[in-house]
């Protein structure tokens, strides 16, 4: 039966008016090191939460995948561990947030995640990936300090996805085009969702998604503030990707590089500011503090 089906599937993958997905299936072993070959460890990593607020919200699954990669050409050899295990928050799990990862109080009732299995997980590690990283990254912080020691990448904003030329950056999406599809929304199974779209080659740059990942990590994370910026360019600072800060009371948005910052600064001072003299503030910050929501090295610029 499954060889028939298997069969039909191949039959339509053939037809210009047809697109087959397949279920991922999780396998360990993406490619074979040569014998001695040197190799780093990397981390996949995902949480589901009671909420959007680090302040107030909690953790209830950590996903994380332990795998080896070769550091220079970005190749995904094989996984090397796996957790994922649940907690309970102390509150109930809002009905808004459940019926995103269908997680509910019954399952997470009386559980805790394993503090010591965490740190040993990371145990040597060279690199943690998130597919949203500004989103998982305080939440873990928050919960084990520990994350802080270690180098953060985040396959959304490393990855010029649309200059890759796919339409969306998100995970389903991406991993659509690669002919798979999964249940999204649970810690591991994203997990295993990224990991596979790491391990592809970009139609473009003809480098794998990891690759792409690593090259960032030397090149710090640059984030401007568009400080007292009136109030009626609200709508234009929010469809340029800036996002509010309730805390700062200020606009913010990452960009890549001198490049792009030294557009950015040319854009808020004839959009934002219209001309006039203005003060923002220029953010810097390396592997070990991006998409975080502690502050890197900070300067002010006059436009």
């Amino acid at each position: 039966m499954t060889q028939d089906i298997e069969q039909l599937a191949q039959q339509l993958e053939q037809h210009p008016d047809y697109r087959v997905l397949r279920r991922l299936v999780p396998g360990r072993v993406f490619n074979t090191p040569a014998p001695g070959q040197k190799l780093s460890k990397g981390i996949v990593l995902d949480t589901e939460t009671t909420g959007f607020d680090v302040a107030t919200d909690r953790v209830i699954e950590l996903g994380m995948l332990a795998f080896e990669f070769d550091a220079i050409t970005g190749m995904v050899y094989r996984v090397s561990d796996v957790f994922d295990e649940l907690e309970d928050p102390g509150f109930a799990i809002p009905p808004s947030s459940i019926a995103i990862h269908h997680i509910t109080d019954d399952m997470v009732q009386g559980q805790r995640i394993d503090d010591t299995r965490v740190a040993d997980f990371l145990s040597n590690v060279d690199v943690v990936i998130a597919h949203n990283a500004a989103f998982d990254r305080p939440f873990v912080e928050a919960r084990w300090p520990l994350f802080e020691q270690l180098n953060w990448a985040c396959s959304i904003k490393d990855i010029d996805w649309r200059e890759e030329g796919f339409g969306s950056a998100k995970l389903e999406y991406l991993l659509s085009t690669q002919g798979y599809f999964y249940e999204a929304h649970r810690a591991e199974a994203d997990c295993w969702a990224l990991l596979e779209l790491l391990n592809q080659v970009l139609p473009q740059s003809q480098q794998t998604a990891l690759l792409a990942v690593l090259l960032t990590l030397n090149k710090p994370q640059q984030k401007v503030y568009a400080i007292n910026s009136p109030f009626e360019t609200k709508d234009k600072l929010k469809a340029r990707n800036y996002r509010w800060s309730a805390e700062l009371r200020c606009w913010s948005r990452v960009v890549a590089g001198d490049a792009e910052m030294k557009q950015e600064l040319e854009w808020l001072k004839h959009h934002v500011y219209a001309g006039r003299s203005a003060r923002v503030e220029l953010e810097t910050s390396g592997g070990k503090v991006r998409y975080s929501n502690r502050v890197g090295h900070k300067e002010v610029v006059t436009l």
